[in-house]
């Protein structure tokens, strides 16, 4: 028998200079096609309080296979426009599952 372990992405995106908004109304599209992929609990948008360059994107998925099948699908063209169009300086993605039960 399998057992699935839910799994999380954290992904840290910098816009570039003078283009924040921009990113936040790109991300903010992200939102709704995202939840309605298979597998997704939650699917979230924040900026920082800090810096208002900084935004995080989360994804809160059933199993590695659903988060898997997200950034394969074509959803995710989405940041290669933005990278491409320079509104995005940098991008950080971390991943995370739950720990198995021992």
């Amino acid at each position: 028998m399998t057992s699935t372990h839910s799994v999380t992405h954290l992904a840290f995106i910098r816009a570039s200079s003078g283009r924040s908004e921009e990113l936040g109304a790109r991300l903010r599209d992200l939102l709704e096609p995202s939840r309605q992929a298979p597998g997704c609990l939650k699917f979230s948008l924040q900026r920082s309080q800090a810096d208002a360059d900084l935004w995080l994107l989360s994804g809160f998925w059933r199993d590695q296979q659903s988060m898997s099948g997200y950034f394969a699908s074509p959803t995710l063209e989405l940041f290669g426009e933005l990278v491409q169009a320079r509104v995005v300086d940098s991008l950080d993605l971390h991943t995370f599952g739950s720990p198995c039960a021992g």
